[in-house]
């Protein structure tokens, strides 16, 4: 049954996510734009990716800082491209107290920087390196416009800055994290992820090259996930990051940097959400099962769901009760807003008859499981088989809106009737990129692993193909 109070996809995806965002609870809005409220089930979500990430992060070496929230914008300028990268983002802050600041200071929108001028100060010998860290915290880049979760003035996000003695630890890192990124995405958000490296005009300024995560939502726009960075020794430079190696010589260090941010969340939604909300990944989510005692004051059902609720507590399955006095109907949709993946349904009769009903939130399927022991077991089974078939569904939806052209027409052609991904070749030339987007709206996203075949040619200027490249509407 479709949920009035939801705006349908296929009318205005837009609004429907912004319905979804508020309905589901995840977020409100405050009072300066681009700043939201990240409200309990929606930063329970953020809290189950940064717990998971954060524990890969550390089998893999890292270690977690904090760097202050203030960057001097004297320290800030200290590197050419990336500064101006930056700048038309930056929040200022020019007063502390009653008094004008002799050098102003920036709301961090990266940490670069600052990362920077601690690795300059601690790094003297080849024994120090490599230095792994990682922080959590928030950022603030001043975007004229805004949209919950996939492009805010602050969001929250973490951030690994990592130097190495060689250019190819550098490279072996970066390449890891942004494994470690698409393999985060696909084993607990059930999101399939594309992955490529950024064209010179799409990359982040001061990096010689970044590495991105790209997936499709439901109205066939890419979303950037995630990025890697390679900063090769640029950042070194500017601020003097130098080591005493083996040969008894100084060298510059080699600097990587990567992160996600709470678009993921946004992912989620757009990637698997349906006309009634919120579609939850099991592994991800708060609640992975509520139980809704119908006819609740009869014959022990409340008692009943409470000592389903302890059973699967103790096989380590997040579970809750709705034991308000709501009507059944309105818990169930308040459920499926949510994104519950299983919704174990038990009332009297099924007490009678030893068993309860699971819905899955993902296709609506019922399914009676006896109320014994295997119970625990069951429902972790299903809570796989859900992920594993939400994963599927969205590989599929990606795989069909993926489209190899050959010409120009073609391209703006799949662009409007197929949308997705187009892969195309390009000669590498950033003025035709440029001429793509003014034509179409579309962007480069990633240069593919791909080669262009014998004789093709760039669908833009006809010279040439260097590259074939994923072009796509994107967030």
């Amino acid at each position: 049954m479709k949920n009035d109070a939801i705006t349908r996809q296929g009318d205005d995806f837009a609004k429907w996510y912004t319905d979804v965002c508020l309905k589901a609870e995840l977020m409100d809005y405050s009072s300066v734009k681009g700043f939201i409220i990240y409200r309990p089930y929606g930063y329970a979500i953020w809290e189950n990716i940064q717990n998971y990430m954060d524990k890969k992060f550390k089998e893999t070496g890292h270690t977690n800082v904090y760097m202050p929230m203030l960057i001097p914008e004297s320290l800030l300028n200290k590197e050419k491209d990336h500064v101006e990268g930056f700048a038309p983002e930056c929040a200022v802050v020019t007063k502390g107290g009653l008094n004008e600041l002799e050098d102003p200071c920036v709301i961090r929108p990266t940490s670069e920087t600052l990362f920077c001028e601690h690795y300059a100060k601690i790094v003297k010998s080849y024994r120090d390196l490599p230095k792994l860290y990682n922080q959590w915290c928030s950022v603030v880049r001043w975007e004229k416009t805004t949209r919950p979760f996939l492009r805010g003035s602050e969001f929250l996000w973490q951030e690994g800055h990592t130097v190495h003695a060689t250019r190819d630890e550098a490279v072996e890192e970066t390449l890891r994290m942004l494994d470690i990124y698409k393999k985060t995405c696909a084993n607990l958000l059930a999101i399939p992820m594309v992955t490529g490296i950024k064209t010179e005009k799409e990359k982040f300024a001061g990096a010689e090259s970044t590495y991105t995560i790209e997936t499709l939502m439901k109205d066939g726009k890419a979303l950037q996930s995630g990025t890697s960075h390679y900063f090769g020794q640029g950042f070194a430079k500017a601020f003097d990051m130098k080591f005493l190696d083996k040969d008894n010589t100084q060298k510059y260090v080699y600097q990587t940097s990567w992160g996600v941010s709470t678009r993921l969340l946004g992912a989620i939604i757009m990637v698997h959400g349906d006309d009634n909300g919120l579609v939850m990944p099991p592994r991800v989510a708060p609640i992975q099962v509520r139980i809704i005692p119908i006819r609740q004051n009869e014959n022990k059902v409340l008692e009943s769901a409470y000592e389903i609720k302890e059973m699967l507590s103790k096989a380590g399955i997040r579970v809750d009760i709705d034991d308000s006095d709501k009507s059944p109907g309105y818990k169930f949709s308040e459920a499926e807003v949510r994104g519950i993946p299983v919704r174990i349904e038990v009332g009297p009769k099924d007490i009678e008859n030893g068993v309860c009903v699971a819905v899955k939130r993902n296709d609506n399927q019922k399914i009676t499981i006896k109320l014994d022991k295997n119970l625990p077991e069951i429902i972790n089974g299903l809570l796989n088989i859900i992920h594993n078939e939400m994963y599927e569904k969205a590989q599929e939806y990606l795989d069909e809106h993926t489209t190899r052209v050959t010409t120009y027409d073609e391209f703006k052609d799949k662009l409007e009737t197929v949308g997705g991904f187009i892969e195309a070749p390009w000669c590498g030339r950033t003025d035709c990129e440029l001429k793509i987007k003014e034509d179409t709206t579309a962007t480069s996203r990633c240069i593919t692993d791909k080669e262009p075949e014998h004789g093709e040619k760039c669908i833009c200027c006809g010279e040439e193909a260097r590259h074939i490249v994923k072009f796509a509407k994107s967030y």
